[in-house]
């Protein structure tokens, strides 16, 4: 991936904010990618596929950042009550993507983190 500068500059900005939301769930679960473009976390519990149930992750793409956030495509109902402006910024049923820093949409994307955690540790994924 080739980036300008401003736009790297940019983009990593978004990165480390983005990844100061997820990071504080990194005690409670596997953390097996953490670099300067990309936090992965995966729960503990272990699928029928025998791979781990991975909870999200936030990573460097070439025009934007991407949240993932894996509990709201296991309960959609998580999503109930975000704003219209926050889902203009998802990508699929758990990704929003960000090209600029956005604290309004950081702080409601933070408490949905909070809300996702809890919902996989009701469900025993944690």
């Amino acid at each position: 991936m080739v980036l300008v500068p401003d736009q790297m500059n940019r983009l990593q900005n978004v990165f480390a904010r983005l990844r100061t939301i997820i990071l504080p769930y990194a005690a409670h679960l596997d953390r097996p990618e953490d670099s300067d473009l990309r936090i992965s976390l995966d729960t503990r519990h272990t699928q029928k596929n025998g791979k781990p149930l991975w909870f999200g992750g936030v990573e460097v793409k070439k025009n934007y950042v991407s949240y993932h956030l894996m509990p709201v495509y296991v309960n959609p109902e998580l999503l109930d009550g975000v704003s219209p402006e926050l889902r203009k910024r998802m990508q699929g049923k758990s990704c929003f993507n960000f090209a600029r820093e956005d604290e309004p949409l950081f702080g409601e994307l933070a408490r949905l983190t909070e809300a996702a955690f809890r919902d996989y540790e009701s469900k025993g994924f944690v």
